[in-house]
């Protein structure tokens, strides 16, 4: 038995916390398939977004913390239920006719938009596998279609088939009045259009493994179910694999409650106890909307890609859980700051406070040291303040500001470079907005543009700098200070929050500060 440290046992962070849950399930009895299973879910329908990739993230925490406290192998699996029909068209892929042509077809039958791959399904999935790859994580990726035509769900199906009865008892109180009159457990896939059809079941024969069932134009048709001839409903389906696989752990979000609730009354009439479950708060778009893969709103993977590291996305994902999160281009600079902020402090803390921070679990106990010695948001602001279109003019700031920091040492900052200047010509360049100043913030710009000229030398520390312009606030009555510094970032950088000034002016430089708050009185930069 694997000797447990005490504080990874009694560690308050969510992934051990799930752990140990799972584990309690295994302290008499090791599992008969010789290893726990971890599952996530998703359907191919339209282009995995985020919170997909979340899940898989999420996931793969809790299975490196069970692997920190217990010696039982573990396996992760990412299911795609790929074998279900395509029910409406998204709206942000092309060729939409083509697919409306593919209606009610199983996803891997349905022809790809992009014409890069067989299917659509596999192309979804051909990205999604894309994405896990690039973070490195350990998984076995199942498609449904293959576990279907292959047999390898028999066994269950045929379980599901001799517990017809109480499966519709558990699914037809949670219908509809009109949908109860239609539903069945089983969708048969027609051999006349090769639709998965939604039609009620005429027959069951447990014993022949066969149902009946009457096709569109009224033809009387018994099928077996076995082989990929049936494909189930999504919930009893979920139940199914949990039933098949063997799934130990799996989480899924917020909304999807009553629908883990049936598939696990269904799971236990199957025989096979419920796995350990996790539900997460919902990620949403800019506007409080929930993210969805046919409409294409909130953020890609790739989209966060494009202006961050990948480390500082995993970062986010393992933030409060049970939090709904709103996933848009805003959040991305406070978080990548508040990442490295984390690598730096763990360096210096205890091992309890370690298994805390969250680099911990995003780089699976051996999180690297973090050399952007510069803040994201700091360099935003540079590059925006000084007009910067490249790398050589943003490095020479940063090399006046600190001679000792070059692209070849410190290659996270040089990284951090190049983001910054995606991220300020995409968002930040077209959103300036610069307005003039009023007669009590003129008179406390002057003042601060003079004390810059006059009073403090180009090489003065930022903690005397940010005293400086603290001090100047004061003396002319700004309160709540904060309404002062808004008023800088404002009229002098054309954005309403900004970094801590101190630095911001040691790096951007005392003297051209001085001169760009005189040039913002003028009108000049709007």
């Amino acid at each position: 038995m694997l000797e447990v440290d005490k504080d990874k046992a009694n560690s308050k962070a969510w992934p051990f916390v799930e752990a140990n849950k799972l584990l309690n399930k295994f302290r008499c009895k090791d599992p008969d398939k010789g290893y726990v299973l971890f599952e996530t879910g998703y359907g191919p329908s339209g282009l995995p977004h985020i919170g997909t990739f979340g899940e898989v993230v999420r996931t793969s925490m809790i299975k490196r913390a069970f692997e920190e406290i217990s010696d039982i192998p573990t396996k992760l699996i990412c299911f795609s239920d790929d074998m279900d029909g395509l029910r409406k068209v998204p709206t942000n892929v092309p060729n939409l006719k083509m697919l409306e042509e593919d209606l009610n077809l199983p996803l891997s039958k349905v022809r790809d938009p992009f014409n890069k791959f067989a299917s659509f399904a596999e192309h979804n999935n051909s990205r999604l596998i894309a994405f896990l790859d690039k973070f490195n994580f350990s998984y076995d990726f199942v498609s449904s279609t293959e576990y279907y035509q292959k047999g390898l769900f028999d066994e269950a199906l045929l379980k599901v088939l001799s517990s017809y009865d109480q499966v519709m008892s558990i699914m037809l109180p949670s219908l509809g009045p009109d949908r109860r009159k239609t539903y069945s457990p089983f969708m048969p896939i027609s051999k006349k259009t090769g639709h998965v059809l939604q039609v009620p079941t005429l027959e069951v024969n447990a014993k022949r493994g066969t149902l009946v069932y009457r096709e569109p134009d009224g033809e009387k048709v018994e099928t077996e179910i076995t082989g990929g001839n049936v494909k189930l409903q999504w919930k009893p389906d979920w139940a199914m694999r949990w039933c098949a696989l063997g799934v130990d752990y799996e989480m899924y979000g917020k909304d999807l409650i009553p629908s883990s609730d049936l598939a696990g009354r269904i799971c236990s009439c199957l025989g096979y106890a419920p796995p350990e479950l996790f539900n997460y708060e919902l990620f949403l778009d800019k506007d409080g909307q929930k993210i969805s893969k046919s409409i294409g709103n909130g953020l890609s993977v790739n989209d966060w890609l494009t202006y961050a590291e990948p480390s500082s996305l995993s970062f986010f994902m393992y933030q409060k859980p049970k939090t709904a999160k709103r996933l848009f281009f805003d959040v991305i600079p406070k978080t990548v700051d508040e990442y490295h902020r984390q690598l730096k402090s763990y360096l210096s803390q205890s091992n309890a406070e370690k298994l805390n921070n969250p680099v911990w679990h995003v780089h699976s106990g051996n999180p690297p040291q973090s050399d952007l010695s510069i803040s994201f948001s700091m360099l935003l602001n540079l590059t925006s303040a000084a007009g910067a279109e490249d790398k050589l003019t943003l490095w020479g700031f940063i090399k006046k500001y600190n001679c000792s920091l070059s692209p070849e040492s410190n290659p996270t900052l040089d990284r951090a470079v190049d983001y910054a200047l995606a991220y300020y010509k995409d968002f930040v360049e077209p959103s300036k907005i610069f307005r003039l100043a009023n007669q009590k913030e003129t008179l406390a710009l002057r003042a601060l543009a003079s004390a810059l000229r006059e009073s403090l030398p180009e090489n003065s520390e930022p903690e005397i700098i940010q005293k400086t312009v603290y001090s100047l606030g004061k003396e002319h009555d700004f309160e709540p200070m904060k309404d002062w510094f808004r008023a800088i970032y404002e009229i002098v950088l054309g954005t309403s929050e900004g970094p801590r000034l101190g630095g911001f002016v040691k790096l951007y430089g005392v003297k051209r500060m001085a001169a760009r708050i005189e040039e913002a009185l003028a009108g000049k930069l709007i």
